[in-house]
């Protein structure tokens, strides 16, 4: 009999009452059989540690919040397994979701790490769930399977790349943000192979509004992200950074700049409608999968939506590129007055 690997399943926990006993079910359901679970509490304030308490998992408790990154590290820590799979208290395997990441680790000895996508059918069935799980999912589906990034909604790591890396960074990152996709950079950099398997698929049950879902793409997704990029000086073009992104966040920029032009010169106003076809056409293949998924009165809504998202996602850009750009040549300033050289 095959001796089957252990998996550590490590799910950071904050006030996740209301989605871990699912979570923890969906992973016990599993068809492989040699895992752990371990929650690690961020400092809940709900009963998270005693539902998880309850189902026979393993329960490690941070004194204090300090976000999903320090919360990984530390049930790495403590984890066992040679394979660590991180998987958000939201989020609900398949019964094969840890087979296949153990035979994909198996057959390719030199993937070191693996993630895959949520699913189709988001348990939430309001409009900015469904429009934003769906985006996730195609955006995973097209892009390259050899990743420059990674994903911990439901990403596994062998333990050694892990440590070798020095997993997330939990100082940069206290907050719910794209540690995971700097610790990929980071994976990357030092020749590791991250593998995205578009047949690991997951069901996410989180409920997303207009306000959550902007306040995420900003302040967690889109400033950071740039931030990382400008220090990294790596323009990546994978998942929500493809060109086909980059042009249409551009177009919608220009877009925005004919509408306050037409106001002095009406004329440039014909120039809205092939713009915004240029749109349509570069993210055709998108907006198809929208129609196919969720129908036409969807699909438009997600077209609206989608053209707010490349406003404020490249807004975000290039403000804080701006920004950057701006405290380098003040500080470039600042050391040739004091006779210093710049670089």
């Amino acid at each position: 009999m095959e001796i089957q690997s252990l998996v550590s399943v490590i799910i950071p926990v904050y006030n996740a009452s209301q989605y871990l006993e699912k979570c923890i079910a969906a992973i016990t359901s599993s068809t492989y059989s040699s895992y752990e679970i371990i929650v690690v509490d961020d400092a809940s304030l709900d009963e998270s540690s005693e539902i998880a308490r309850k189902l026979g998992t393993i329960v490690l408790e941070l004194p204090c919040q300090s976000g999903p990154a320090k919360a990984r590290n530390y049930g790495a820590k403590k984890a066992q397994g040679d394979i660590l799979l991180f998987v958000d208290s939201d989020v609900l395997i398949k019964k094969d979701t840890i087979s296949r990441i153990v035979d994909n680790f198996t057959r390719n000895s030199d993937i070191s790490a693996i993630f895959g996508s949520y699913d189709e059918n988001p348990s939430e069935k309001n409009f900015f769930s469904q429009y934003k799980n769906l985006f996730h999912h195609f955006v995973h589906q097209v892009s390259s399977p050899d990743a420059v990034t990674f994903w911990a909604g439901c990403g596994a790591v062998r333990k050694e790349a892990f440590n070798s890396a020095g997993g997330f960074n939990d100082n940069k990152y206290s907050k719910p943000c794209i540690e995971d996709i700097e610790m990929g950079y980071r994976l990357k950099k030092m020749g590791y192979r991250i593998f995205l398997d578009k047949d690991i698929q997951v069901t996410h049950l989180k409920k997303w509004t207009l306000t959550s879902l902007i306040r995420a793409d900003i302040f967690q997704r889109a400033i950071p992200w740039t931030k990382l990029m400008l220090e990294s000086q790596e323009m990546v073009s994978d998942l929500n950074l493809q060109i086909s992104q980059k042009i249409s966040a551009g177009l919608v920029g220009l877009i925005i700049v004919m509408i306050f032009l037409s106001l002095h010169n009406p004329s440039l106003i014909y120039l809205i409608p092939f713009l915004l076809a240029s749109v349509l056409i570069i993210n055709y293949k998108l907006f198809r999968f929208f129609l196919k998924c969720n129908g036409i009165k969807f699909t438009l809504l997600a077209f609206a939506m989608h053209l707010l998202y490349f406003f404020y996602s490249g807004a975000s850009f290039l403000i804080f590129w701006l920004r950057h750009k701006l405290r380098y040549m003040i500080k470039r300033f600042n050391l040739i007055n004091l006779g210093s050289s710049p670089d």
